[in-house]
């Protein structure tokens, strides 16, 4: 079981496959596994690595301080498998961890995809996210798992998988930290603001939103495209904020052509 200790924390990580070096970022949940619908596709052209952020899955169950930590903690991750520089992809929370990394450990990171992710904490995700953590701090667990489902997934995916869906929110309630821990993850995405400076993203990056994402509406990522140099944008017509598991073989299917074209 592959662990690096920074700053307090034991953060887990683990790799699959061969080729050129790809990590994956996950949103707020935070562990790897929410990768487990994308791994084994992108693993064929690639060495897949998942880690879980502080305060979630296998890692330490601690508060977070921001965004730019876990940044470091992404560097640290890197550093302990012997990366000097790797492709990557990160889903909502993860997409702001690849932009505080490219712009904080600058040659890090070759290129930057970032899946339904937010450039701020604007007032409709201050009241969005002020919520899920009123929820978790006073109901608790299993309704704020059951929040986040409807947040996530669209009722398409939520009426061809309800099951999966129940099996799922008992997992995560258990992948998560207590209260204070999920409130400090909160609170570092809302306080994430680096727009001033995405001009000095440099990296290759490709921008992949969907149109019914109710967590990370379009314009964000609009605001994403709009702001670093040279970024392109994907968008899919549905998926909700889980795209990469509602529509994953879309979201296979982009990241491969994007990432392939890198190392061609």
């Amino acid at each position: 079981m592959p662990v690096v200790v920074r700053d307090g924390a034991d953060l887990y990580w683990e790799k699959i496959g061969a080729g050129p070096a790809l990590i994956l970022g996950a949103g707020l949940n935070g562990s790897g596994k929410w990768w487990d619908p994308n791994r084994l596709a992108l693993a064929e052209r690639f060495t897949v690595y998942t880690f879980d952020q502080r305060g979630t899955g296998r890692s330490s169950k601690i508060p977070v301080a921001s965004i730019e930590q876990m940044a470091a903690d992404l560097v640290a991750v890197m550093d302990n498998a012997g990366l000097v520089s790797a492709h990557y992809a990160g889903h909502s929370t993860g997409g702001g961890i690849g932009v505080a990394t490219a712009l904080d450990f600058p040659g890090r990171l070759r290129s930057l995809l970032i899946c339904c992710s937010t450039t701020c904490g604007d007032p409709y995700r201050q009241k969005l996210l002020g919520l899920r953590r009123r929820l978790y701090e006073q109901l608790g667990g299993e309704a704020y798992a059951q929040f986040r489902t409807l947040l996530l997934y669209p009722p398409y995916w939520i009426n061809e998988h309800h099951q999966e869906l129940a099996a799922e929110e008992a997992r995560d309630s258990g992948d998560l930290g207590g209260p204070e821990v999920q409130a400090s993850r909160l609170n570092a995405i809302l306080a994430f603001d680096r727009r001033t400076e995405f001009h000095r993203i440099t990296v290759p990056t490709l921008v992949l939103g969907a149109n019914d994402d109710l967590l990370a509406p379009r314009y964000f990522s609009e605001e994403y495209v709009r702001l670093i140099p040279g970024a392109r944008a994907h968008f899919a017509s549905r998926g909700g904020h889980a795209l990469t598991k509602t529509e994953a073989d879309l979201f296979n299917r982009v990241a491969l052509e994007f990432f392939t074209e890198l190392t061609a």
